[in-house]
């Protein structure tokens, strides 16, 4: 059994992790342990002295020693409440104004499958390969009750934590805050690892030492956001690729959220996750329950590489869902670069009729082809064709590119809409805006209220609509600004705080009708390029643009950084042109494939304005790619440098049955009279022989794992490189 008790104590077991927790003497819910299997119970290293100005329950009488401010709780109402003082996991405003919330243990329930949370994204799962184990808390006196939910998928070394917040009392009760994640670490040295950035250069890797007090990746732009991303590893100092203990953690919301850790006076680690408490507050009514998204809880004693498989196996094959989870898809061409609103049929036409001729299998019609719609500032949410560029509409379109043996797509931005379009004109009431105060803009736009059931109602007819009626194959789903101005009509002053969450559960919810009345539809989440590039995203969109930054260089930067949770197929990754229309570098068109290939490959350019030999080039790219395309989505994923400190970025792709190699990377600056560059492989069979395809040369995998392989010879800045290597069996 994945789940057990044994006197009094919680063992969730997975292949090879061990997670403990019990009820004290006092109900109190204690945290024990969460790492390898010990083949013990880890209460024996609970040993705390009394630490002055730290308070006592009053159940505890004179025992000076036992106090909540200091032992390793599993979720914790903190803030004060109970003498703990660290940061909480949850805090709610009582009816007679109190905020304290004593969570005492009342029952469990264990279960057989995984749990599933009503109108939010959850790992999913055959019953036989996973277990639910409930642990119910209260609150005596408010009737609060918590229910903390754990799904253990043993053969995944995954743990899924949610919790559930029900009010039993008779008075209303306003939840503050709900996170889904609580985990006290009382031992170890750590460092933390998260993920910053802005828009054009997403997921930046920062590793620091934790210091004492609080740290903190959050955002409040109604999006899981550019700058900062929904994910965090703890590591102990010292941890690498391939050896050391690390914890790693990701949060399946698409919207603001708060990732808190504290380095408390006794040097033990609080770690929380969940919804971002400053734009979240929910009034629970009698009887009523708050739902808390989903975290996607793992941990390696093997290094990072490890731990990352384990995400990359779960997301791409427990939360990815529909048609294309784990299938081929195809290689596109997205016009957005090449024309931007700039365009008409026969230039659509044109482009499309040479990536045909290349092997390119899709057409992608990006911004533009609605409303009037000739720049940014106007016509979005008005998604009727723009006959003047498109003569033949869509269904003329979508026929040609057809008839050319390729499948047609299209971008969307649902949530977005333009003061100088219809739709605002005459449904300007469905625009997020504080009465008596003028919006704030982004991008020349404001954005609909999703948390508007007639909104969500007019967008699911709007675009299942235009899915219905024409062959379109692919959505790009686009949201190009952060939110602010919060405020719904739908909601009285009191409930305000309650609508960002609303609209990403209107979201969800839109999403969910659609990804299920058009299964076939491959849909490719993106906002202003990674803004919402998350787990919560991938239950609905199995690949996600993952910058709008093309640059090849920049983009390795991106792809490292995207790559310690987020598995290769949910990347999108295009061939730009040169100069790179963000940052004006430019690199070989083998550079850019290179790079684009560690991801769902396309081209966002004008294939017409390449020369003859640069055709060639990109068809043998395409064929390249569709060589290597299973290898690349299901295979293991090896950081082979690390591109803040190598001056290259390299990286690998493994069979799971270790037969098959790809290494492929960048070397970003050339050194004259210097030695090739050499990198060491990873998890291969050490006494396997292993044979280049470029050179002929045979390895046996223990050689390529201690000394490495030989770089190609490199010649220019950004130079690309691969090597093939096969098994000989």
């Amino acid at each position: 059994m994945a789940i057990s008790v044994e006197n009094g104590v919680f063992h969730l077991e997975t292949a090879n992790t061990l997670y403990q927790m019990k009820a004290d003497r006092f109900g109190v819910f204690i945290h024990l342990w969460y790492g390898a299997k010990t083949g013990h119970t880890m209460d024996y290293l609970l040993d705390y002295p009394d630490v002055g100005f730290s308070g006592n329950i009053y159940e505890a009488e004179n025992q000076r020693t036992y106090s909540l401010n200091t032992l390793p709780l599993e979720y914790a109402a903190g803030g004060g409440c109970d003498g703990d003082f660290r940061i909480p996991a949850v805090s709610a405003t009582n009816a007679d104004g109190s905020s304290v919330l004593a969570l005492r243990f009342q029952e469990y329930r264990v279960k057989k499958g995984k749990y599933k949370i009503d109108g939010l994204p959850a790992v999913y799962t055959d019953e036989a390969e996973a277990e639910t184990l409930e642990i119910i808390l209260r609150d005596d006196i408010s009737n609060v009750e918590v229910c903390l939910l754990y799904g253990v998928l043993p053969q995944a070394d995954i743990i899924t934590r949610s919790v559930s917040v029900t009010n039993k009392g008779n008075e209303k009760v306003v939840l503050e805050r709900v996170h889904s994640l609580c985990m006290d670490i009382p031992y170890g040295d750590w460092e933390w690892v998260h993920f910053h950035g802005k828009h054009t250069m997403e997921r930046q890797m920062e590793r620091t030492a934790l210091v004492h007090g609080i740290q903190e990746s959050s955002s409040t732009r109604g999006a899981s956001s550019h700058q900062q991303n929904p994910t965090v590893l703890l590591c102990e100092k010292g941890c690498t690729e391939t050896s050391g203990f690390c914890i790693g953690a990701a949060l399946m919301y698409s919207g603001g959220f708060q990732t808190q850790i504290e380095l408390d006076q006794l040097d033990q680690v609080r770690l929380v996750m969940g919804i971002n408490p400053d734009t979240f507050a929910w009034m629970l009514e009698p009887g009523e329950s708050f739902y808390a998204p989903e975290v996607v809880l793992s941990c390696s004693e093997h290094g990072l590489a490890e731990l990352s498989h384990r995400f990359h196996r779960i997301l791409r094959e427990n939360v990815c869902r529909g048609k294309y989870k784990l299938s081929e898809r195809p290689v596109l061409i997205n016009n957005w670069e090449a024309t931007y609103f700039a365009f008409d049929e026969k230039k659509i036409e044109k482009i499309a009729k040479q990536a045909s001729q290349l092997g390119i299998d899709m057409m992608v019609l990006d911004d533009g082809w609605f409303g009037k719609r000739d720049s940014d500032m106007s016509g979005l949410g008005d998604w009727a064709v723009n006959r003047t560029k498109l003569s033949g509409g869509l269904g003329g379109l979508s026929e040609k590119i057809n008839q050319m043996g390729m499948k047609f797509g299209i971008w969307f931005e649902p949530e977005g809409i333009s003061e100088d379009s219809e739709l605002y004109r005459k449904h300007p009431e469905w625009v997020i805006r504080i009465p008596r105060r003028n919006p704030v803009r982004s991008r020349y736009q404001l954005v609909l209220d999703l948390s508007n059931d007639a909104v969500i109602e007019y967008l699911y007819y709007t675009f299942s609509k235009i899915l219905r009626e024409y062959h379109i194959e692919y959505v790009k789903w686009d949201m190009n600004r952060s939110i602010c101005d919060w405020y719904t009509a739908e909601l009285p002053p009191s409930r305000q705080k309650e609508m960002p969450h609303r609209y990403i559960l209107g979201l969800y919810a839109l999403l969910e009708r659609l990804t299920n009345e058009f299964p076939n539809v491959l849909f490719e989440g993106c906002s202003g390029g990674g803004g919402r590039f998350d787990a919560g995203m991938l239950y609905y969109c199995p690949q996600i643009w993952c910058s709008d930054n093309t640059d090849a260089h920049e983009r390795t930067f991106i792809q490292y950084g995207t790559s310690f949770f987020y598995p290769t197929s949910t990347v999108g990754s295009h061939v730009s042109a040169v100069p790179n229309h963000q940052t004006g570098r430019i690199t070989s068109l083998k550079t850019r494939a290179a790079v684009a290939m560690a991801g769902s490959f396309g081209y966002e350019l004008d294939l017409n304005q390449l020369s003859d030999k640069e055709k060639e080039e990109v068809s043998k790219q395409v064929a390249a790619y569709k060589r290597y395309q299973k290898l690349i989505y299901n295979g293991l994923y090896y950081r082979l440098s690390n591109p803040y400190k190598d001056n290259m970025a390299v990286w690998a792709f493994m069979s799971e049955n270790r037969n098959e190699i790809l290494i492929q990377g960048v070397v970003f600056r050339a050194r004259s009279n210097s030695l090739r560059k050499r990198v060491r492989l990873m998890g291969l069979d050490l006494e396997g022989l292993y044979q280049s395809e470029q050179d002929g040369c045979t390895y046996t995998g223990q050689a390529l794992m201690s000394g490495g392989i030989l770089l190609p010879r490199i010649e220019g800045d950004d130079a690309a490189f691969e090597i093939h290597l096969e098994r000989m069996l």
